[in-house]
């Protein structure tokens, strides 16, 4: 039978023994369309071992229940908190408990770098390592509905149960091929917590935006900062304010007056009056009388006129040759954009530290100086000295 944690009490008792294992696996299910931040309707616990009592769902919304013993043992020091596709499981602790998890191992990001493709799924994992099937078929159920149905708890607890398998395996590989060290340079950027704090005066960055009129990306700016507090303030989604398209059209066409909001095309009916309304044309008029020198402008792309598009060929197949040879994704190396930066001259990146560049970087570096040249034995890639 499946153990669901209703109280205070009953999660400090198995927060408490967990405190004395080496890892949890740790899992959330939560709903986030109708709010900014997530809600969090579900967490998911095991400890090592195959004993029932080992995993349980603890429920967030039940009357009277803190996590706050939860959250302490997110944060010993003693205890690897695993997850699978960490990162917004790691923003609700952070949002929710101001906590981190740490020690903090990653299945999805470990699978990468020990070959097994970009971005590889729980469900593959569970298949190729546990050898079992999963049943996803609750995966897209309102998990803020009570009771939950048998189905929902069965399929939740499989996402912490099966974990355990995974980690164990993967970390066995990773110490047998001496990549622990690489697990944890890609991990430290998931533990960072400003990763999880939205700054609203730099939420425009994340606009597709067209244009380096300083004029038009200070009314951006405004624009966007003024979404980002009011969504926060009333905890409502982005695009319940306003969505990204008429946010830029706004942008384009700097309206000051409500007539002139009025004319906009793409503006949703609600933010035509009221204080949104009126926070829209707060925001264009801030924009409007940005001092130049104070005006956003647009991240300079590095100069792609020098780019050696026969060297970018050259570098992705090099690429592919070498995260074959290593069972390392080849995503997780270097992005096509990263080869292109190479192609045009550049010597840095994050492709060229750490274990990148000792399994493609110093090997990049010698194709550019024109050092090697690459031939093709069957479907192996060679490398040949100059």
């Amino acid at each position: 039978m499946i153990q669901t944690i209703t109280t205070t009490d009953a999660l400090a008792a198995y927060c408490a023994r967990a405190s004395d294992a080496p890892y949890v696996t740790v899992d959330t299910e939560f709903l986030r369309e109708r709010t900014y931040f997530a809600q969090l309707c579900l967490v998911q616990l095991a400890l090592p071992g195959s004993d029932d009592t080992d995993a349980v769902l603890v429920d967030p919304l039940a009357d009277g229940i803190s996590l706050d013993p939860l959250y302490e043992l997110m944060a010993a020091p003693g205890v690897v908190k695993v997850f699978h596709a960490a990162r917004q499981d790691l923003e609700i602790f952070h949002v929710d408990g101001g906590v981190v998890p740490t020690p903090l191992f990653d299945t999805q990001v470990a699978a990468m770098v020990c070959g097994f493709g970009d971005q590889v799924g729980y469900e593959t994992l569970v298949r190729k390592i546990a050898r079992a099937p999963l049943d996803k078929s609750s995966r897209f159920t309102d998990w803020s509905r009570r009771p939950l149905s048998d189905a929902q708890k069965i399929y939740a607890l499989a996402d912490v149960t099966y974990l355990r398998q995974i980690y164990e395996s993967l970390v066995a590989q990773l110490e047998r091929t001496g990549r622990t060290a690489w697990l944890e340079e890609e991990l430290s950027s998931l533990t960072d917590a400003s990763a999880y704090v939205v700054d609203p005066s730099e939420a425009w960055k994340r606009l597709k935006l067209r244009t380096n009129s300083g004029k038009t990306l200070a009314i951006a700016q405004e624009l966007a900062a003024f979404r980002e507090h009011y969504a926060q303030s009333r905890n409502v989604p982005r695009a319940r304010v306003i969505k990204d398209d008429a946010l830029i059209e706004l942008a384009s066409t700097k309206p000051r007056s409500l007539a002139d909001l009025g004319k906009s095309r793409l503006l949703l009916r609600d933010a035509r009056k009221g204080e949104i309304a009126d926070g829209l044309i707060a925001a264009v008029q801030r924009g409007i009388d940005m001092p130049a020198d104070k005006q956003p402008k647009m991240t300079e792309g590095r100069d792609r006129s020098a780019l050696n598009s026969a060297l970018a060929d050259l570098l992705r197949v090099l690429l592919k040759a070498k995260a074959e040879e290593a069972g390392v994704a080849a995503k997780l190396i270097a992005s096509s954009s990263d080869l292109d930066d190479i192609a045009c001259g550049a010597h840095d990146g994050l492709w060229a530290t750490g274990w990148r560049r000792e399994v493609f970087g110093e090997d990049a570096l010698r194709l550019l100086r024109g050092e090697i040249a690459l031939s093709a034995e069957g479907e192996r890639v060679r490398i040949v000295p100059v």
